[in-house]
């Protein structure tokens, strides 16, 4: 059975108070930063030579984070949709989001490509970053655990009874794997990336697409990116609308609070 939030609550205040308790992280506003993240790259290597449609190893990853953050802004306009109007949110279209995130973001970027590839050679390199890996890995498994609750909630067909312990989930999961995913592109890849040779890299940029189609069957990223369209469009954030409801938003003081806090 899936966790209830009280028990993902009680998880999250163990896991935070072990980072605090070890200097790892600290906490701020409610998230769970990391203490020290400080050490400085050096100019990038220059990225696989080739074609204009070849995607480096680094870059595979970042653009990874770019479907994760989408589904983030989904979360976060859901956040406050709950709070004003549980009725109007399809479950069916949460539990879509729910499950690409897992299957795209935890299962395949995470555990299959960050955990096993990027974080022991950075761990093993050491310095300010190796303490960074043990918070992302801490919040690596809080984001699974409020996936599972997201999944479990939206899959009863109706988030009314839910609707704010649920808001809360989903604002707190934006706002920690933003602040993950910033983390990880402006310090841990960059970091991992100075360790490597060209040759390395151009090896690595072809592993990562490998496990991509032996994962997905097919071109995992091109797959995601359909994925989130059809979400952003089944709650009327598509594209073709987007720009409008931004216009509405920000003269209403968009971002919103649940976004920000």
């Amino acid at each position: 059975m899936s966790l209830h939030l009280r028990e993902l609550n009680r998880r999250g205040v163990v896991a935070l108070a072990a980072a605090l308790g070890t200097g790892l992280a600290v906490a701020a506003r409610g998230l769970l930063l990391p203490d020290r993240a400080t050490a400085q790259p050096g100019k990038d290597n220059a990225e696989a030579s080739g074609g204009g449609e070849d995607v480096s190893a680094t870059e595979n990853l970042m653009r990874e984070h770019g479907i994760l953050r989408r589904t983030l802004f989904v979360y976060a306009d859901i956040a406050d949709r709950l709070r004003a109007h549980a009725g109007k949110v399809d479950p069916a279209a949460l539990v879509d989001a729910a499950k690409l995130f897992r299957e795209f973001g935890e299962q395949y970027h995470e555990r299959t490509l960050e955990e096993q590839y990027i974080f022991p050679e950075v761990r093993h390199a050491g310095g300010p970053n190796e303490k960074l890996v043990e918070v992302l890995l801490l919040q690596h498994q809080r984001g699974r655990e409020i996936t599972d609750y997201i999944q479990a909630a939206g899959s009863r067909g109706s988030v009314g009874g839910d609707a704010e312990p649920l808001a809360r989930a989903l604002a707190s999961m934006a706002r920690m794997y933003h602040a993950h995913s910033a983390w990880e592109d402006t310090a841990i890849f960059p970091a991992w990336k100075k360790t490597q040779s060209k040759a390395r890299l151009d090896e690595l940029a072809e592993k990562f697409e490998e496990i991509e189609h032996q994962q997905f069957g097919k071109d995992g990223f091109d797959d995601a990116l359909d994925r989130i369209a059809k979400i952003e469009q089944a709650f009327g954030l598509a594209t073709s609308t987007s720009t409008r409801r931004l216009r509405f938003r920000n003269r209403a003081g968009w971002p919103s609070r649940a976004m920000v806090r």
